[in-house]
């Protein structure tokens, strides 16, 4: 009988461990999880950036910055345009977190990190009327020299051209004089802008306009129902796939640029802007995206 007993009491012991084995286990996942779901609250991306800069890269960027926000709802991506040497100096002085620099950076600019994300060409744009398909490098040189005035020199149109040409402190304005081997003081421009913008709305009301923008913007411009046109440049297309295969030889860097620090958010954008994800965006606005 006391055998029978001390069983009993020995079962019951048992059982008392299980079930409190059996609560722990259940309890101890369920503190795990709350921990996690509290490390996950605290690290999730918060806070503003400003990004100032070229106004080719700014439309992107723009867009980039929506979806971006719409994925960490704690975020807010402030983007200004003002040409690529405003994005400079605001980076420079630390009033922008991060700059929209449309070239390649200068030996005088390495005090930045530069994030390349993605490539655009420059290409000579006229209106749809025009007969011309093809411009020379020659031609080029001679239009904003001033040595070719009229259409007829080139199509036979007797119409006097509109030269439009970029303000000082755009990327796209150091590119092009670079490639075509030009000063600044030699152009004899009619009009004088700020961005691709301006050029493509001149170049779409004004069928004696000529002028030259980003690949990118002129293609968008045109999805969007644009009366321009690109020109073929020595015979090649000016195109986001001949971008893409590195045979347009007009071809310029679009960088983002910041100081290197250890800001979580600035790290986290940066990196989303050569993403999987970001390609589909940057392929839309007519660049060659690179992926990291």
């Amino acid at each position: 009988m006391k055998t029978q007993w001390r069983l009993f009491f020995i079962a019951l012991l048992l059982v008392g461990i299980g079930i409190g084995m059996g609560v722990a286990a259940c309890s101890n996942p369920s503190n795990e999880n709350h921990q996690t779901l509290s490390a996950d609250t605290s690290n999730a991306l918060a806070g503003k950036l400003i990004i100032t800069g070229s106004s080719t890269i700014a439309p992107v960027t723009t867009e980039l910055a929506r979806l971006f926000e719409s994925r960490f709802p704690a975020t807010k991506i402030d983007v200004q345009t003002g040409g690529s040497s405003r994005g400079i100096s605001d980076v420079r002085r630390s009033i922008a977190d991060i700059g929209m620099v449309s070239r390649k950076l200068k030996n005088s600019e390495q005090e930045f990190q530069g994030h390349l994300f993605a490539t655009d060409g420059i290409s000579i744009i006229v209106h749809q009327s025009k007969s011309i398909e093809n411009i020379t490098t020659q031609q080029v040189r001679d239009i904003f020299q001033g040595k070719i005035r009229h259409w007829q020199q080139l199509t036979g149109d007797a119409s006097p051209l509109t030269v439009i040409h970029k303000a000082e402190g755009r990327s796209t304005l150091e590119v092009f004089l670079n490639y075509f081997a030009l000063k600044n003081p030699q152009i004899k421009a009619d009009i004088i802008i700020g961005d691709n913008e301006q050029a493509i709305k001149l170049v779409a009301n004004n069928p004696n306009a000529i002028a030259y923008v980003s690949i990118g913007a002129a293609e968008y411009a045109i999805m969007q129902g644009s009366t321009i046109k690109l020109l073929t440049l020595n015979g090649i297309v000016a195109s986001t796939d001949n971008l893409l295969h590195e045979r347009f030889p007009l071809r310029r860097e679009l960088n983002f640029i910041s100081r290197n620090d250890n800001n979580p958010l600035k790290k986290a954008f940066l990196d989303f802007t050569t993403s999987i994800d970001a390609q589909p965006i940057i392929k839309e606005f007519g660049f060659a995206p690179t992926l990291h």
